[in-house]
């Protein structure tokens, strides 16, 4: 996917109706009267804009079934997300997360180790 279908992708991912919407989805196929009853305090014409939202930027898949509209998440854009942003900082973080851990060892020579309130 270019780079500027990534970025509809992640102007999608910005609302936080689009991405309940894509949490409901996430459950299974859904048709659209379903999405819409989900979210009462929205019109269905507002809902029906976050689904047309999702459609265009690939998140989201219609399909006509007789009289209905059956919407499924396609998570291929999430994943593309993914595999360009977070996957390359991951070996970053980690080694960031590794230094730390050698700088603050979990009881430092000299001190009483503390117990955390859940252990006895």
């Amino acid at each position: 996917m270019p780079a500027g279908d990534l970025d509809k992708v992640w102007k999608a991912l910005s609302d936080p109706t689009r991405r309940a919407i894509l949490d409901l989805l996430r459950q299974g196929p859904r048709p659209t009267t379903a999405i819409v009853e989900a979210f009462p305090r929205l019109t269905r014409f507002g809902v029906m804009k976050h689904i047309d939202v999702l459609r265009a930027a690939g998140l989201v898949n219609t399909r006509e079934e007789g009289r209905q509209r059956v919407n499924s998440l396609n998570a291929v854009p999430i994943q593309q997300i993914y595999e360009r942003w977070v996957s390359r900082y991951e070996e970053f973080w980690a080694d960031k997360l590794l230094r730390l851990q050698e700088d603050f060892p979990e009881d430092p020579p000299g001190s009483r180790a503390r117990k955390r309130p859940d252990e006895k």
